[in-house]
């Protein structure tokens, strides 16, 4: 991990402490101990980060946080549109904003709408688990992972390098992309798997029951691990790139579609199979 001696950001207000949100703020806690963190969410969820000491203080909403440095929007990706103009409306002239959302292109969009555009990054890190909130909420989430970044034509150049040495001092690698591009290769990367695996853990389970589900192995539970995310947060992130996902969806469609046709020759079997053992080798030398 990159050794940074002083916070890029002193202090910092994070909207959402689910697990994203609540990693930053552990993450932070961690490396800058200094750094005051404030949270905004719900009293059980801040009363959680506060007895862990995630964060220094607790407030309702944004009209409650005060002068912060950085303000790190942390919510449902719909619900991060509407707290961005309230965000800029309590933000200092100093003060950068940013999101951790799934996608990029409409919060992007509302930020160049803003009084001080130049204010907003948009933001995604790489990181996530199987689960939401708190809870599972750990400082070493975005450690070694990518953490890109969607620059907007306004924003500051200063406050993108603050950003960048942030998620350094987290261990993560910071990236930038233009928000059309990370929307399309996010339905491919992280949407499309998400959707595919809580359909064949659904057919799976329909299929088999639950007593046929205790004899399942490793190949179910490891294909089905993002099975377990919640809806609340996949809801929102389907009506925001609905025409990049529906683009995955029908390629995969179509795909299945040739496979079904040609169950008894087997072309089409050797030829999915050649392919995707390449393209894994190449997903795999990401990992090493």
């Amino acid at each position: 991990m990159e050794q940074i001696e002083s916070p890029p950001f002193t202090s910092i207000a994070i909207v959402g402490l689910g697990l994203i949100g609540g990693s930053i703020a552990l993450g932070i806690r961690e490396r800058w101990s200094g750094c005051r963190v404030i949270g905004v969410d719900r009293r059980p969820v801040l009363a959680h980060a506060l007895s862990s000491g995630a964060i220094d203080r607790a407030v309702d909403g944004l009209d409650g946080v005060g002068p912060v440095e950085l303000i790190v929007l942390a919510a449902p990706v719909r619900q991060n549109v509407k707290l961005l103009a309230e965000a800029a409306r309590h933000a200092s002239d100093s003060t950068v904003i940013t999101d951790v959302g799934g996608t990029k292109r409409d919060i992007v969009r509302a930020a160049a709408a803003l009084p001080r555009p130049g204010s907003f990054v948009g933001g995604h890190p790489i990181g996530g688990g199987e689960k939401g909130g708190f809870g599972f909420a750990r400082p070493d989430l975005f450690h070694a992972r990518p953490w890109i970044f969607t620059p907007g034509a306004a924003s500051s150049s200063a406050g993108l390098e603050r950003l960048f040495r942030l998620v350094r001092g987290l261990g993560a690698t910071p990236v930038t992309l233009d928000a059309e591009a990370h929307d399309r290769l996010m339905a491919f990367l992280s949407h499309l798997p998400q959707l595919t695996a809580s359909a064949l853990m659904q057919i799976a389970g329909s299929g088999a029951a639950a007593d046929g589900l205790r004899l399942a192995g490793r190949g179910l539970i490891d294909t089905t691990r993002l099975a377990s995310s919640p809806a609340s947060v996949w809801r929102d992130v389907c009506a925001e790139n609905a025409d990049a996902i529906g683009e995955a969806l029908d390629q995969l469609i179509q795909l299945l579609a040739s496979v079904r046709a040609d169950l008894k020759k087997g072309d089409a079997i050797d030829s999915l199979f050649d392919a995707a053992g390449r393209w894994r080798a190449e997903l795999m030398k990401t990992q090493q």
